[in-house]
């Protein structure tokens, strides 16, 4: 069943070469960037991941096309160039 949602219009800033990779995984899958986010959050709030195989995979070459080389271990050192 699906659920009703209202949703809100936001401006948020990332990582310009993490936003790539957002947007490139959001095109392959046919979801709107905000349609990936929303899942991708709602995944990591009950502790499941996101994603799994190929998609992993694919996420992995994607951020070799984009330079991506943060972890998740970088994610509480980043500051502003």
């Amino acid at each position: 069943m699906k659920q009703s949602v209202e949703r809100v219009q936001t401006g948020v800033r990332l990582e310009k070469r993490l936003l790539k990779v957002l947007k490139a995984v959001a095109e392959y899958k046919d979801l709107s960037l905000g349609d990936l986010l929303e899942g991708i959050v709602l995944h990591a709030f009950e502790g499941k991941p996101p994603f799994e195989g190929k998609s992993l995979q694919d996420i992995a070459d994607l951020k070799k096309v984009y330079g991506l080389d943060l972890t998740a271990a970088d994610s509480h050192n980043l500051r502003e160039l």
